[in-house]
């Protein structure tokens, strides 16, 4: 099954968790997780409540614990468990498949159940994107405006691409140039972030 049958929104918490990971692939649960994504000012106290606050951090995390299992197949495998999160070098073995009947996850991928409305979501992810800009700094030419036809050629796009496949083809370059992967590039992967960021009132 598709990811895009579940997931409306691209959760940012994707690529500092690819960070984290590819620095230390194991020995994380989603508590020691959200641990270090508050040590880097990533993500803070999302609701005055702490039982609410502890439900959407979890759910935020395994959202993009999910889209990133995906993401990184078939050349590895991201075990999604919430005490027991690694990353395997390794190519995925016959048993490292995604269940997609696993309730789990169609739960987690599911934006209803974050308990929200969409323009509060949607502000959210973009609360978390700007922080993590802010994390890896901004692109030597992010002052310079680009025209549409442009962020088209930075995502290798056509003009008339859906927003199927403009989704499809940032986290296929996202993935490529983050510059924590082999053969990232930190340059690349902050144009076309912005590129993507300025193309999403289409998507």
């Amino acid at each position: 099954m598709d990811l895009d049958t579940y997931s409306e929104h691209d959760n940012p918490l994707i690529w500092p968790i690819i960070s984290i990971l590819q620095k230390k692939p194991s020995g994380w649960m989603i508590h020691t997780l959200a641990q270090e994504l508050r040590q880097q000012e990533i993500i803070s106290a999302l609701d005055d409540d702490p039982e609410k606050d502890l439900f959407k951090r979890n759910f935020l995390l395994m959202n993009a614990l999910y889209q990133l299992q995906e993401m990184l197949l078939p050349q590895q495998w991201l075990q999604a468990q919430a005490m027991d999160i690694r990353l395997c070098h390794n190519q995925p073995s016959a048993h490292h498949q995604i269940d997609v009947d696993d309730p789990l996850r169609s739960y987690y991928l599911d934006w209803h159940n974050y308990h929200t409305d969409t323009d509060v979501i949607k502000a959210l992810l973009s609360s978390f994107w700007r922080r993590y800009q802010s994390h890896i700094g901004s692109s030597s030419n992010a002052s310079i405006a680009l025209s549409q036809s442009e962020d088209y050629a930075i995502l290798e796009l056509p003009e008339d691409a859906t927003a199927s496949q403009i989704r499809r083809q940032w986290r296929k370059l996202a993935l490529r140039w983050h510059p924590d992967r082999p053969n990232g590039d930190a340059e690349q992967f902050r144009n076309i972030c912005e590129a993507w960021q300025r193309l999403g009132s289409k998507i």
